[in-house]
């Protein structure tokens, strides 16, 4: 059905639920010049097939970048303090009344947040998090501007692996790419405490999803907060 909406367009305007691959463009004839991508991400879009035919790919890489923030800093806050566990307790007739140790949170000021990637949502969640009192640290594949990293109080790490294992808090906001797959391997959740949590708000390929669930039942790790899942 893409493939026919395609050959009757000029312009395109998929999410990332459509999945342009190069079947996709080979089917898509000559009338297509333009792929409007609806959201930052291009990872469901091949781009080099869409050159080969002389389609242009858009997106819009800052539109929504502080609404993403949002929700990392509303997961940031609610798997520590627990909140969807707390609402479910209460829906589902568990909550007996209140007592001191009852669904004991865990306090989120003075906590060491890891960033993956300090781009445009990651600086947005570095801003919101600062206001909670966390430490701000993060990885990227080389330091920000030095005026900004100074600005958010932010400390580099060059090795990811050093810096998961020195966190309370990860959150992933790199963008899904072959070199970014599974960057969360099994390997590297292991590096993490198992006070530690992990929150996605990127794409859910780049952690190993069976491996992070795994992780969680058996207690080696506090817990996730995941706006996005790989499968």
């Amino acid at each position: 059905a893409l493939v026919q909406a395609a050959r009757q367009s000029d312009v395109l305007a998929p999410t990332i639920g459509d999945r342009l691959d190069s079947a996709f463009f080979a089917g898509a004839g000559d009338r297509l010049k333009l792929v409007a991508n609806f959201g930052a991400g291009i990872d469901h879009i091949d781009v080099a097939a869409a050159n080969a035919r002389d389609v242009t790919v858009t997106n819009t890489p800052s539109v929504l970048a502080e609404d993403a923030a949002d929700m990392a800093m509303a997961l940031i806050l609610a798997v520590p303090r627990r909140l969807v566990e707390g609402v479910k307790a209460l829906e589902s007739g568990a909550f007996a009344g209140w007592s001191p140790t009852w669904m004991l949170g865990r306090r989120v000021r003075g906590k060491r947040l890891g960033i993956i990637g300090l781009g445009r949502v990651g600086q947005a969640v570095a801003r919101r998090a600062r206001a909670f009192g966390l430490e701000i640290h993060y990885h990227s594949r080389a330091p920000i501007n030095p005026h900004v990293e100074k600005e958010l109080a932010a400390s580099y790490w060059e090795s990811l692996d050093q810096m998961l294992a020195n966190m309370d808090i990860v959150s992933v906001n790199c963008p899904h790419t072959p070199a970014t797959f599974h960057l969360l391997s099994r390997r590297r959740l292991e590096l993490l405490a198992p006070h530690a949590y992990v929150v996605n708000i990127s794409r859910g390929e780049i952690i190993d999803e069976s491996a992070l669930a795994d992780m969680i039942a058996d207690g080696r790790l506090a817990g996730a907060g995941l706006d996005v899942f790989e499968k």
